[in-house]
C-alpha cells in the first residue's frame, strides 16, 4: 500500500466520525430529545418514553454486537455490515420528520429512533474494528484522537447549522440567528425542528462517500459451512476465557463503569442547566457548542498524549478529572460556584458551570479516543470485530445503571445536586479496576481455540 493510499484510507475512516456524530449531537442531545417533551406535553411521560427507547436499543445492541462481530471475523465482511447498518441509520433518522405536532404516533417515532440508534452503534462497532489496520500500535492512539476530533467538529458544524437555520423557537418561530426556518419550512408545524431527521440522514449519506471510496478491506472470505455456528462457539469460548485474561477482563469492567458514568454526565448536562441553573434553550445551546469545541481540541491532545505515553495514563487522568467535575457540579447552584457561596446576582455560578461543561467535553473527548486505542491493545487483531463487539456489550450491559442511580438518588433526596453523586462513585470504581489493566495489553486476549 502506497503512502498516499494509506493516508486516504485514514482520512476516509475519519469521515465516518464526521458523518455519524450528528445523530448524537442533534437527535440524542440538543434538538430532537427536547422536542419530544414538547410533542408529548408531559416531561415525565416524555422522559419515560425517550429513555425507554434508548434502553430497548441498548439491550438489542448488547445482545447482537458480539455475535455479529464474531460472524464478521469469520468471513471478513466488515464493509458489508457497515452498509447494512448505514441503511438503518438513514431510514431511522429520516423518519423522525413525521413527528408532527398533534398528529404523530409516539410508538412509530420511538421505533424509528431505535432503528437509527442501532444503525449508528453498529456502524461504529465495525468501523472501530478497522482501526488496527490503519497504522502501527504506536500510531493508533493519535489516529483515534484525530478521528474523534474530526467527528466533534462535524457535530459542531451540524449543530450550528441546525440552530441557526432550521430549529425554530417554540414561542417566536425564529431560529437562533433570528430568522425564519430556511426553505420555507413552516414554523407552526415545527418543520424546522423536525428537519433534524432528514438533515442527519442526508449529512450521513453525503459524508460517508469518502469513507466508502477510500476505505478498503481484503476481499471477504467465503464463509465455510457452519460459519455462524462456529462463530458463536468461538464467542462462547472467548467469554469463558475472559477471567483467564485479567487485563482485558478488568478493562472491559472499568470501561463499562466510566463510560456509563460519562454518558450519565452527558445526559444530565442540559437537564441540570435548565432545572438547577435556570438556563434558557439558547444558553444550553451555547453550552453545547463550548463542550463540543473542548471535546474536539482535547481529543487531539489526548491522542498525542496517547501516542507518547500510551492510553492508560490518559484514561486514568481523564477519569480523575471527571470525578472531580462530578463533585464540582454537585456544588454549583445559582448561589454557589463549585461549593463557594456567592451573591444571588454573581455571574460566577454560570461561569463555573460553563467551565465544568467544557471540562466534561475535554476529558470526555480524550477519554473516548484513548478508550478506543486501549481496546485495540487489549484485543487480538485477527478478531477485532468480536473484540469491539464485546466492547460495545460492556458499554451497553449496564447502560441503565447511571440513569437508575441518578433517578433514585434524586427522587429520594429531592435534590438534583445529590443525584449527581452516584456518577462520582462509578468513576471511583472504574479507577479501582483500571489498576489491573496491563498498559501494554494482551494481544492474545480474544483468541479462541479452533472450532
Amino acid at each position: 500500500m502506497t503512502q498516499s493510499t494509506a493516508r486516504k484510507r485514514i482520512w476516509g475512516w475519519f469521515f465516518f466520525d464526521w458523518a455519524s456524530q450528528p445523530f448524537n449531537t442533534l437527535i440524542l442531545t440538543f434538538i430532537f430529545g427536547p422536542y419530544v417533551v414538547e410533542l408529548m406535553g408531559d416531561g415525565s411521560a416524555a422522559q419515560t418514553a425517550w429513555t425507554g427507547g434508548i434502553g430497548i436499543a441498548g439491550l438489542l445492541i448488547a445482545v447482537m454486537a458480539p455475535v455479529l462481530g464474531a460472524m464478521a471475523d469469520s468471513s471478513g465482511t466488515r464493509m458489508f455490515w457497515i452498509r447494512v447498518f448505514s441503511v438503518a441509520y438513514v431510514v431511522g433518522s429520516f423518519a423522525l420528520w413525521y413527528a408532527v405536532p398533534g398528529d404523530f404516533s409516539i410508538w412509530f417515532i420511538l421505533a424509528m429512533f431505535i432503528l437509527g440508534m442501532i444503525g449508528m452503534e453498529f456502524t461504529t462497532i465495525f468501523t472501530n474494528a478497522l482501526l488496527p489496520s490503519l497504522g502501527s500500535r504506536e500510531d493508533i492512539g493519535k489516529i483515534s484522537g484525530y478521528g474523534w476530533a474530526f467527528g466533534y467538529l462535524g457535530g459542531l458544524v451540524a449543530l450550528v447549522l441546525m440552530l441557526g437555520f432550521f430549529a425554530e423557537n417554540a414561542a417566536t418561530g425564529k431560529t437562533l440567528f433570528g430568522i425564519d426556518p430556511v426553505f420555507g419550512l413552516d414554523a407552526n408545524l415545527r418543520e424546522g425542528t423536525r428537519a433534524v431527521g432528514p438533515l442527519t440522514a442526508i449529512w450521513f449519506i453525503i459524508f460517508m462517500v469518502p469513507f466508502f471510496l477510500w476505505v478498503r478491506e481484503p476481499a471477504p472470505k467465503k464463509a465455510p459451512a457452519g460459519a455462524v455456528r462456529n462463530a458463536l462457539k468461538d464467542l462462547q469460548a472467548t467469554l469463558r476465557r475472559l477471567p483467564q485474561t485479567p487485563s482485558l477482563f478488568a478493562y472491559l469492567g472499568s470501561s463499562m463503569l466510566y463510560r456509563d458514568s460519562l454518558n450519565g454526565m452527558y445526559a444530565l448536562g442540559g437537564i441540570y442547566a435548565a432545572g438547577v441553573m435556570g438556563w434558557s434553550i439558547t444558553q444550553i445551546g451555547v453550552f453545547g457548542i463550548v463542550s463540543i469545541i473542548a471535546g474536539a481540541v482535547f481529543a487531539i491532545v489526548g491522542g498525542l498524549a496517547d501516542a507518547r505515553f500510551g492510553p492508560k495514563p490518559v484514561i486514568t487522568v481523564c477519569v480523575w478529572v471527571l470525578m472531580a467535575v462530578g463533585l464540582g457540579i454537585a456544588g454549583t447552584t445559582p448561589t454557589q460556584a463549585i461549593w463557594v457561596p456567592v451573591g444571588a446576582a454573581s455571574p460566577l455560578p454560570n461561569l463555573a458551570f460553563m467551565f465544568l461543561g467544557a471540562t466534561i467535553g475535554a476529558a470526555g473527548g480524550a477519554l473516548q479516543s484513548s478508550s478506543r486505542s486501549m481496546m485495540v491493545r487489549q484485543s487480538d487483531p485477527a478478531r477485532s470485530n468480536e473484540a469491539f463487539g464485546l466492547y460495545a456489550l460492556a458499554g451497553k450491559a449496564t447502560s441503565f445503571l447511571a440513569p437508575a442511580l441518578i433517578a433514585a438518588f434524586t427522587g429520594f433526596s429531592g435534590s438534583q445536586q445529590i443525584g449527581v453523586l452516584p456518577l462520582v462513585v462509578l468513576f471511583l470504581l472504574a479507577l479501582v479496576l483500571l489498576r489491573w489493566v496491563d498498559a501494554k495489553g494482551d494481544p492474545d486476549a480474544c483468541e479462541t481455540e479452533p472450532s
